[in-house]
């Protein structure tokens, strides 16, 4: 007599297809760049110094306390 498989066939294929879903979506993110106004991929300037905290001057920062 055959015994069953231990994981089922349908488990299988539905983690291939998540696997596929979010390979798509992470090429497809990756395609189309930032999002937000002022971002830009890392440099790796090799000074290890100064953080870059993109164009922030001219954010509002008052933000309500809700009273």
């Amino acid at each position: 007599m055959k015994e069953p498989p231990l994981v089922p066939p349908a488990l299988c294929g539905f983690l291939l297809l998540l696997a596929l879903i979010f390979t798509v979506s992470y090429a497809v993110g990756a395609a189309a760049g930032p999002v937000a106004p002022g971002m830009h991929r890392p440099t790796t300037s090799g000074d290890g110094g100064g953080r870059d905290t993109g164009d922030m001057r001219d954010m509002d920062m008052r933000h309500g306390s809700g009273g």
